[in-house]
């Protein structure tokens, strides 16, 4: 069978599988060893024992628990509504204010929990009943709630730039710096959408000037808020700093998160036995269904290189006589359709190994395409009708919202995410310029 009509077979059975609602990392693992038995025979068996040493042993995967456990026991504690307090307080009276601290705050709760799904349920959770309850609009309620925790995929310490130098072989501490610059574009982008659209029509966002109780607390109450706020945010720089500065690797600052993220909540007179409980159950099936979903993805990925499937994209691409841009637009408009059935982590898995190389002997830097593979699945999830985050905004929201109601309040936001996709693409620097200043 040639690696076409294999390729063309993969797909197909992924499609099958998916719209049958089969759990995705059996489904990927099963149509790689069920379709390589027809055409290996036994040998497709070698493949598992390489696959869980690649997966499960990697040091650097073995951040992955220890980010997703560090942001439930930040959100579980209430230390992320600490946050949001906090950045209230700081913005102050500003019309549209209490959206614009959902968008700064939702993207550290999603970068904490380092995923888009627990990301934007966890954020939803904290910040969406305020938001309607002080007569938001409900579109820009659902926007910037999308938006922001969304952005943890975005915003290091994000879990896919984890998988995607582990799977590449490069510098996870160059990744996440590479990723700074987009990710404060893409906030400073979407602040300024929510304050030029409340400036224009005021009706969407009212302006605090009778309840007052949230924004404006006096004596132990705004200290409290200042001291929680300030410190969980601090927690968050210094586990990025480690990592950027080489003082510890990502594990290890994943580590000193997880134990920062504890003291923390002993101070605070937050830390109970539930909570801590409840925070280790929640990672455990969090961190369960990535692991089976990385090693199914693994499996799949590494059979399908295995037989070929990266020479037939260079050749592809080869043959197409098109500039090395436009082959790197291709790469993100397939990434795109992707995204519409597929989440983030397969995404990565698939196509980190399969597109990096290519990109590369193209004369493109590796970090710079990894971000722009970030981004695009940043967009893809998120584009309706079939983007994942759709589903589990759905999820928190009131019953009376619909879908549609959903797909109309993330697409301005999705415009501002493709309008930072394509400058980083134009102007490569915003990418390389922080990690090549700190780095070399």
């Amino acid at each position: 069978m040639g690696i076409e009509l294999l390729t063309l077979v993969l797909l197909g059975c992924i499609l099958v599988f998916f719209a049958i609602g089969a759990p995705v990392g059996l489904a990927l693992g099963g149509i790689a060893m069920v379709v390589g038995y027809f055409v290996w025979g036994e040998g497709i068996f070698n493949v598992l024992p390489t696959t869980i040493e690649a997966t499960y042993f990697s040091f650097i995967l073995l951040a992955i628990p220890l980010y997703i456990y560090m942001g439930q026991l930040l959100t579980k504690s209430g230390i992320g509504d600490a946050m949001f307090n906090f950045s209230q307080m700081l913005i102050g009276r500003l019309r549209g204010s209490l959206a614009l601290s959902v968008i700064g705050v939702c993207s550290m709760i999603g970068a904490m929990v380092g995923i888009i799904g627990a990301g934007i349920m966890t954020s939803g959770s904290i910040a969406l009943r305020p938001m309607l309850e002080r007569g938001y609009n409900k579109r820009l309620a659902l926007g910037v709630i999308m938006a922001g925790g969304g952005l943890g995929i975005l915003i290091p310490p994000s879990i896919p730039m984890i998988m995607f130098a582990a799977s590449t072989q490069n510098s996870v501490g160059r990744m996440f710096l590479g990723a700074m610059m987009p990710a404060l574009l893409t906030v400073v982008l979407m602040m300024l959408y929510v304050i030029i659209s409340c400036w224009i029509n005021p009706e969407r966002a009212p302006k605090d000037t009778d309840d007052l109780d949230f924004v404006k607390p006096t004596g132990k109450e705004r200290f409290k808020i200042i001291r929680d706020g300030f410190c969980s945010m601090l927690l968050i720089f210094v586990v990025l700093g480690s990592i950027i500065t080489g003082i510890a690797t990502p594990t290890e600052s994943g580590a000193v998160g997880v134990i920062g993220a504890i003291i923390l909540a002993i101070l605070f007179k937050r830390f109970k036995v539930d909570m801590f409980l409840s925070a280790g159950f929640q990672t455990g099936t969090l961190v369960s269904v990535a692991m089976w979903i990385i090693f199914g993805a693994s499996v799949f990925s590494n059979f399908h290189l295995l037989m070929g499937v990266q020479s037939m994209v260079a050749d592809f691409t080869g043959t197409l006589d098109l500039p090395p841009i436009m082959i790197i637009i291709m790469f993100q408009i397939i990434m795109l359709l992707l995204g519409f059935i597929i989440d983030e982590f397969i995404i990565v898995l698939m196509c980190a190994p399969l597109f990096t190389p290519i990109a590369v002997s193209l004369g493109y830097d590796p970090i710079w395409f990894g971000v722009l593979m970030i981004l695009n699945i940043l967009i893809a999830v998120q584009t309706p009708p079939y983007g994942f985050a759709l589903f589990y905004l759905k999820g928190i929201a009131p019953p009376e919202i619909g879908m549609s109601e959903i797909y109309k309040s993330v697409t301005p936001f999705i415009t501002l995410n493709l309008i930072v996709l394509i400058l980083c693409m134009v102007f490569p620097q915003i990418v390389l310029w922080l990690p090549n200043l700190v780095m070399g």
